[in-house]
């Protein structure tokens, strides 16, 4: 049952969608996912060094690389495989990592996850204003996340190796036989669309301060899901037509474009949040309250 501002909502939905754009802009929600991206480069490869050296323990690393392979592209699309070779370089040096590069690498890891908990307490200043979180527990969150997403990458290679199995079957009927093939196909789609709302649901429910309804986070976690889908699909498009920046930034062109895609994820990250936020604020009364420019305040 459709509570009374998630109706109203839905009765005009031009004038949310309006009002969730204002009040992104004013929160400098592009400036945030700047910074997001900017340290999501930098925590990308340490963190999935980690996870592949510590699972690699337990699944074989070429099924862990093929299944990276697979999702990072949803994440980088077009240039997943130039992280991939890093990553396997790396491993084939395993016996390089000493404690020193192992904690640098666990330090780096967490760096997006700090850099996300800092822009989310910006969409949700309304609830960071009324309680704040203890220290310890914003040092903690990160690598709590950190063990979670590789608990989860397990899952998702355990059931994508099954679903990958089924797709060379073949099923007789009637005399004629048809290859399973598509339906794994569209069943790892699936898994890496459900996989996808589940993290970003996550990520809306644990990160701002104090307790985010579900109904909300889903809400956010959709809509940044969808608006992802259309634009990594425009993404491919670009890159593979109109995208001259290979010509302009030469060797760097994997970096530019990988961080381009980061920013983008970042944003649609930050719009899904301030989604939510919306909807907190329509429950509260205050969908008629003019959107604030974010400002740090006088000393």
């Amino acid at each position: 049952m459709l509570t009374g501002h998630t109706a109203e909502v839905l009765k005009h939905p031009g004038a949310f969608v309006l009002r969730t754009l204002k009040a992104f802009r004013a929160n400098q929600g592009l400036l945030l996912a700047g910074a997001i991206a900017y340290y999501a480069l930098l925590s990308t490869v340490p963190l999935l060094i980690l996870t592949v050296i510590g699972l690699s323990h337990i699944i074989d690393e070429n099924e862990l690389l093929r299944t990276l392979g697979r999702y990072l592209e949803w994440l980088m699309p077009g240039h997943s495989r130039a992280i991939l070779a890093e990553l396997a370089n790396f491993l084939a040096h395993r016996e390089v990592i000493g404690w020193v590069l192992l904690a640098t690498m666990l330090f780096f890891s967490s760096l997006a996850f700090t850099v996300l908990e800092n822009a989310m307490s910006v969409i949700f200043h309304h609830r960071v204003a009324i309680r704040r979180r203890h220290f310890l527990v914003s040092a903690v969150i990160p690598y709590v996340y950190i063990v979670s997403l590789a608990f989860g990458l397990l899952l998702v290679t355990l059931v994508a190796g099954s679903i990958q199995a089924m797709g060379e079957e073949q099923v007789e009927f009637l005399g004629r036989s048809w290859s399973l093939g598509g339906v794994s196909g569209v069943l790892l789609y699936l898994l890496g669309l459900a996989g996808e709302i589940f993290v970003l649901t996550s990520v809306y429910l644990v990160m701002p301060v104090g307790r985010l309804s579900l109904q909300h986070a889903l809400i956010g976690a959709v809509t940044a899901a969808l608006l992802w889908e259309l634009s990594r699909h425009a993404l491919v498009w670009y890159f593979a037509t109109l995208s001259q920046i290979s010509t302009v930034y030469g060797s760097l062109t994997t970096t530019i474009a990988v961080l381009l895609s980061l920013e983008v994820a970042a944003t649609l990250l930050l719009l899904g949040a301030q989604v939510i936020a919306e909807f907190e604020r329509a429950g509260n009364g205050e969908t008629e309250a003019r959107p604030q420019p974010f400002t740090t305040g006088r000393g």
